[in-house]
């Protein structure tokens, strides 16, 4: 794209995901992604209703009445995205490129974490680490990300999603929350994501076309695998062939369901056939209701 189709397209993802931050995003991500660490405020004279756990008794015994120690939570946290851009998200048959959709999760979640006041910032991967953009405040690091990932023209094609998750591992020291949006077509990463999950708070967005999953009745396709290059052909007017494609997406979405809920990582899945912002919402509230139990 031209410089001015990028400022456009930007423009345009901002706009679009105005509302969805300030009417859906906001404040469950705030409920939700709370600070994790403590940091002191004041010591201060023990009032009627204050904890005996918080009274500071080296203070108590010089002043010779109580007095307590207040703390309070650190608000500012690092938000990471972990972005594919492999030729595998190019694909798209229904209104959005996963690669389109791929951008506005990106800028719905990083425009949340801002009004939230956190810090933002972005590893862009294929099979090489394609861009890494340190964490900032403010609006335009979050139009940066979208920026850079406009502008990215990767190196390669394929997928190594282990590659970038240990990059990021070796590289972020402090705890943050790490969103991870791919169309996750790749293996052995389980052990690598395992091991940051461990560190950080790590969410993994899997976005899916709806073809991925069932097979259309389109007649002969001439089908090219976007990461390899391979070229087959698939006779999709087969009802045989269509089970047959259905039966195996259903075990591949068992499989990697299971092995996500085996490495205790949350995965939501997004199609681009329908609104994300929907499957965005109910994950906020489900992982929202099960914090405040």
């Amino acid at each position: 794209m031209e410089t001015t189709d990028i400022i456009k397209r930007i423009r345009k993802i901002e706009i679009t995901t105005r509302n969805l931050v300030s009417e859906l995003f906001s404040g469950e991500y705030h409920s939700l992604f709370k600070g994790q660490g403590l940091e002191f405020s004041e010591v201060r004279e023990y009032q009627d209703g204050d904890s005996f756990k918080q009274i500071d008794w080296n203070v108590s015994a010089r002043m010779g009445h109580p007095f307590i120690k207040k703390f309070e939570e650190t608000r500012e946290l690092n938000v990471m995205f972990l972005v594919d851009t492999s030729a595998s998200t190019l694909f798209g048959t229904q209104s959005f490129l996963k690669s389109e959709m791929i951008t506005e999760v990106t800028a719905v979640l990083s425009f949340s974490a801002l009004s939230n006041n956190d810090k933002v910032g972005c590893l862009l991967f294929s099979d090489e680490i394609e861009k890494y953009i340190p964490p900032r405040k403010g609006k335009k690091s979050a139009l940066r990300i979208l920026r850079d990932i406009l502008y990215c023209e990767p190196k390669s094609a394929k997928t190594n999603i282990s590659n970038a998750v240990e990059y990021i591992y070796r590289l972020i020291k402090k705890k943050s929350i790490i969103f991870i949006i791919s169309d996750f077509l790749d293996e052995n990463f389980d052990e690598s994501l395992k091991l940051l999950a461990k560190k950080h708070d790590v969410i993994a967005l899997r976005i899916l076309d709806k073809a991925e999953l069932i097979l259309p009745n389109a007649g002969l396709l001439n089908l090219q695998d976007s990461e390899t290059g391979d070229f087959f052909t698939v006779n999709s007017s087969s009802r045989v062939i269509r089970e047959k494609y259905k039966k195996v997406a259903k075990q591949q979405e068992l499989e990697i369901e299971a092995r996500f809920k085996k490495m205790k990582i949350d995965l939501i899945n997004l199609q681009t056939d329908r609104p994300y912002s929907i499957d965005l919402m109910k994950f906020f509230k489900f992982r929202l209701g099960l914090k405040n139990r």
